[in-house]
């Protein structure tokens, strides 16, 4: 016979073990859309600094540990349109940088790629999470600074790339 408490609790909508709660401080575990820019950004690291071709980098990165449990259509959007598009996402971008994008460093750089790419073409990401994704992949891989200078640089574009939604978000000035 078994006591109460050694049956898991289930939500009541799905029928399948609740999820303790974290401890306090504890990391939570990635989403598949995490992992997705973070290989996204190994994959531009790379393809900036070794200038090879994208499917090679693509393939290289596909070959990492844990790359099945990223979310794969979003990794291939963010690779592949980050490197198609990188002329069109450096003109976005000029516009709020304090300096040319060769004086980018290259993590910064493809952080700044990876969310003006989603704010331009993933409209299923909030625009406000497409920022704070950014600002974590720059605190996570980037310089000490690095992540105040991406949220500036994208909290500045957003409004340009979803006007509707930031106006929605932001409060009304009076």
């Amino acid at each position: 016979m078994s006591d109460a408490s050694d049956t898991p609790k289930t939500t009541p909508l799905q029928g399948r073990p609740a999820r303790k709660p974290a401890a306090p401080g504890a990391p939570r575990a990635k989403s598949s859309r995490r992992r997705a820019r973070e290989f996204a950004l190994q994959g531009l690291y790379e393809w900036q600094l070794n200038s090879r071709d994208a499917g090679a980098v693509d393939a290289h990165i596909r070959e990492q540990d844990d790359f099945a449990r990223c979310d794969r259509g979003h990794y291939d959007a963010l690779l592949h349109g980050c490197i198609t598009q990188c002329a069109q996402l450096d003109a976005q971008l000029l516009q709020f940088l304090d300096r040319p994008v060769e004086e980018l460093s290259p993590v910064e750089h493809a952080v700044l790629w990876i969310g003006v790419y989603e704010l331009t073409h993933c409209l299923d990401v909030p625009y406000k999470v497409a920022i704070n994704e950014a600002v974590e992949l720059a605190k996570s891989f980037g310089g000490t600074d690095g992540h105040k200078y991406v949220n500036g640089v994208l909290d500045h574009l957003a409004p340009q790339l979803r006007p509707d939604e930031v106006k929605a978000a932001r409060p009304a000035s009076r």
